[in-house]
């Protein structure tokens, strides 16, 4: 029996003694007991602070206690909303120099801000834009003026029609704009799930023509480490269709080209960042099981696993890929699984058993697990098989599945000690970097007061824990990361 099976057990026998042997007043003994016990099932409810650390503790509860009491409390808030208010939070400047482990649930497409996309690439000679007759954009790299085509007419050069502009700041502006999901008025901008899956589907066909150009998907990768590292992230998974990318001339490369760049660009990076402990890819090719096999078999040390990706609720269930994720299996080789399951609140329909698949095809660990909570039998079935729920606050929110954080349901995992990881995402379509923004939303929000420095200490360790790397680069991760976390202790006194 596990440890805190065995724990648990014990707990519920004396709370049924308790209960049975009190008449009238409880006896403030066994209260005090009770409420420890509680306590000790939370996540980093069993993290020994240090000293230093116990004051530093201290000065986060006191912070959070002040920041629960204000007139306007930030995870309540739409993040769009919020988000000025979370950057002049004192929280907040705590949870960006802290020491996050690794982001294990980032989107490719969504890696890099869109200012850097806009201000950088766009900027680049060749670049030319089309507006679309749905008011969106595409971008295209070309030595000569591109064909038109169905969605786009018309092409024109950038650098020419930024030459005629002059103050070319709202025109910039506006190419952000459809790059990601912020608005000033949320709310009004997507008042149901259907639109804004459908801005958040068109933003993503925007950048691609950036993205998949081979030019610039090396530095794509390592300004998108760069971002992380600036935020004190020391290691990726990132979920990756690796689309094929065009040069100027109009050449087309495969996907193992992109493998090959996205490891170039790591490894350039590890070099030039010593901290930084690595990155590496799981495979988002819809139903290419094989193909995924032949990546990881080719690059084991770059390819982490398979998961499949897209809107739950408008797509495919696991189980009718049923066939296609039993390969592996069928021909004798491991192929590890990080499904994308439970992102939906539409309870009881086919899409909401993916929870249940994932787990019945041995899902490493499960993405996003938003319906988990709702499936009693599942939840118990991950936590003994020991798998890991990456949590997406400010996703979950921006998507529509929660409008107030505090009811997240991973509250619920986090009162019982579950797995849990922090992850963003989709940072740029959201606004964000890094993963402050989300520790802060799970740290003050769905955490709440009891969520103290323990608790993000063990979601920091646990981002290494359940990450996918072999036991002996966990092993030097873990260290990297507890050399940068006493530092951090250090620095606060």
């Amino acid at each position: 029996m596990h440890s805190w099976a065995l724990t648990a057990m014990v707990a519920y026998v004396l709370l049924l003694w308790f209960v049975e042997v009190c008449m009238g007043m409880p006896d403030p003994r066994q209260r005090d007991m009770l409420m420890r016990q509680e306590v000790s099932r939370q996540t980093g409810g069993r993290v020994i602070l240090t000293a230093a650390e116990q004051r530093l503790d201290a000065y986060l509860h006191r912070l959070k206690q002040q920041e629960m009491s204000a007139a306007q409390f930030p995870p309540a808030v739409h993040f769009f909303k919020a988000k000025p208010l979370i950057q002049s939070s004192p929280v907040f400047s705590l949870l960006r120099k802290m020491p996050k482990g690794g982001a294990l649930h980032i989107h490719h497409s969504s890696l890099v801000s869109v200012e850097w996309l806009v201000k950088n690439v766009t900027y680049r000679p060749h670049c030319y834009i089309c507006f679309t007759w749905d008011n969106s954009v595409r971008f295209l790299f070309s030595s000569r003026q591109p064909f038109p085509r169905w969605d786009c007419f018309y092409w024109q050069l950038l650098e020419t029609l930024r030459a005629k502009m002059g103050d070319c700041t709202d025109f910039d502006n506006s190419l952000i704009q459809n790059l990601t999901l912020f608005t000033e008025d949320p709310d009004t901008a997507y008042p149901s799930q259907d639109i804004v899956w459908e801005k958040f589907e068109k933003a993503f066909i925007s950048a691609a023509g950036l993205i998949t150009h081979a030019p610039v998907l090396k530095d794509y990768f390592y300004r998108g480490l760069e971002e992380l590292h600036q935020d004190n992230v020391m290691y990726l998974e990132l979920r990756s269709g690796l689309s094929r990318t065009y040069e100027l001339d109009g050449t087309i490369h495969d996907k193992i080209w992109s493998l090959k760049t996205f490891q170039e660009a790591t490894k350039q990076f590890v070099a030039d960042h010593p901290d930084f402990l690595g990155a590496r890819i799981i495979i988002t090719v819809k139903a290419a099981v094989k193909e995924a096999i032949q990546m990881q078999r080719d690059f084991p040390d770059v390819v982490a696993g398979f998961d499949l990706v897209g809107r739950e609720d408008s797509g495919r269930t696991l189980w009718y890929f049923r066939e296609a994720l039993s390969l592996p299996a069928d021909l004798g080789v491991t192929l590890p699984y990080f499904f994308h399951a439970g992102e939906t609140d539409e309870e009881g329909t086919d899409v909401d058993q993916n929870i249940l698949d994932a787990l019945l095809f041995n899902t490493t660990r499960i993405g996003h697990g938003y319906a988990l909570a709702h499936h009693p039998l599942a939840k118990e079935l991950s936590r003994k098989k020991n798998v890991a729920v990456e949590v997406c606050p400010i996703s979950n929110q921006v998507l529509k599945l929660i409008l107030d954080l505090r009811n997240h349901p991973a509250a619920v995992l986090m009162s019982e000690g579950h797995p849990l990881v922090i992850s963003s995402d989709d940072p740029s379509l959201f606004g964000t970097t890094g993963l402050s923004y989300d520790f802060y939303q799970a740290f003050v929000g769905i955490g709440g007061l009891k969520a103290n420095l323990g608790t993000l200490k063990e979601l920091a360790i646990n981002s290494i824990r359940y990450s996918s790397l072999p036991p002996h680069l966990k092993e030097t991760g873990l260290a990297m990361w507890q050399n940068k976390w006493d530092v951090f202790i250090s620095d606060f006194l």
